[in-house]
């Protein structure tokens, strides 16, 4: 679809108007929380995905005049997020390394206790982490963004069988984790 050529001042002032996002800013208020557990679930920390929706936000603020549909801003900045989480990883220096030991010990998951139900999100996570980095994509956007097959595949640029068979890989890793085993 492509926007309406605008002709005077009131003409632009109505195709603004309906415009789900006037502004950039506008655009960064309503959607923000919903970007940024997307990019948490990219990176390892929660300032690094603070950063990574920063620099993303930032190259979808240079091409904002050029973005035509502005009803598919979420799938752009995703892959913005995507593209740059990608290039970082390319260029990415080893500052962490693997212990054999946790720092403290993982308590045993149980009834419905909140500090259980935590200790399992966590062990989640660090599971989800350990999937090589498309097929976390495609898990956190298919189970955590709530995206279709279809969709995944379209914020991904792959086809909808690459997604279901990497999605499949993933759930078998995820199936097979020493962490997640204690919880079923």
């Amino acid at each position: 679809m492509t926007a309406p050529v605008c002709t005077s001042a009131s003409d632009a002032a109505t195709a603004t108007q309906t415009l789900p996002y006037p502004s950039f800013s506008s655009y960064v208020r309503a959607r923000q929380p919903v970007l940024l557990r997307t990019a948490r679930s990219l990176t390892a920390n929660a300032s690094d995905a603070e950063d990574l929706l920063q620099t993303a936000l930032a190259k979808t603020y240079v091409a904002w005049a050029r973005i035509e549909d502005h009803r598919a801003l979420d799938g752009y900045v995703r892959r913005a997020l995507l593209n740059t989480r990608t290039s970082q990883w390319r260029k990415r220096r080893v500052d962490e390394y693997a212990c054999d030991e946790l720092p403290e010990p993982e308590p045993v998951p149980g009834d419905d206790d909140p500090a259980e139900r935590q200790a399992l999100h966590d062990a989640m996570w660090r599971a989800i982490m350990k999937l090589p980095t498309r097929q976390r994509a495609m898990v956190v956007l298919r189970y955590y963004e709530d995206l279709s097959e279809v969709q995944t595949a379209e914020v991904l640029g792959v086809s909808v069988g690459t997604v279901k068979s990497a999605v499949s890989r993933a759930l078998g890793k995820l199936r097979d984790d020493p962490e997640l085993v204690l919880v079923r």
